[in-house]
């Protein structure tokens, strides 16, 4: 899948919104990629997840478990993880922190990958990633469809990205005027509590 595909099936499903928003890492944005929006739509998910999951295979080989972020990675994580003939589980948070609940474990010999929606400051793939260090599974790396940092996130650990797509965003202190003129938005999940 081409990087004008990926980005084609998010506008097809509306899920490219144009305004001020308060991306779930705090920074701002201009830009904003709504992938419930393509979330809601089985089969356009299953096309992006199906490439995701070829492009995984390819950089990890055999994957055994899918691990993702509540709640933006479950449905990616999901879906991915069925394409890759592999489990999926989730993290969730627990007094602000993930946790690996519900009876979900990572057992010793299973090469897991973290999978993410869309990462711009990559906060949310580490969180994942330390919550699950304890596991007896192995991280072999990460994946997400959209990387918005265009590879400058640092994870700690590989990335997979269906495609990258700069976005400029910005601290709250520092946005240009067009964009401080316009009131701000917060559509993502992070401030969801369990």
């Amino acid at each position: 899948m081409t990087d004008d595909e990926v980005l084609a099936e998010f506008r097809e499903a509306g899920a490219l919104l144009e305004g001020h928003f308060i991306l779930s890492s705090g920074r701002r944005s201009g830009v904003f990629l709504q992938k419930m929006f393509v979330f809601q739509d089985p089969v356009r998910t299953e096309r992006l997840c199906k490439a995701l999951a070829a492009k995984i295979e390819a950089r990890f080989g055999t994957i055994d478990y899918v691990v993702s972020p509540a709640v933006g990675g479950i449905v990616p994580g999901y879906e991915t993880a069925r394409h890759l003939g592999a489990k999926a589980v989730f993290v969730e948070r627990e007094g602000g922190s993930f946790r690996l609940r519900r009876g979900f474990t990572l057992p010793a010999g299973a090469r897991c990958v973290i999978i993410e929606d869309i990462i711009t400051t990559g906060l949310s793939l580490r969180e994942c990633r330390d919550s699950v260090k304890d596991e007896p599974g192995t991280i072999v790396g990460a994946a997400c469809l959209i990387d918005r940092s265009a590879g400058r996130a640092d994870l700690g650990m590989e990335l997979v990205s269906l495609m990258e797509y700069a976005v400029p965003d910005y601290a709250p202190d520092a946005l240009p005027p067009e964009l401080a003129a316009i009131p701000a938005t917060k559509p993502g999940s992070r401030g969801l509590t369990a």
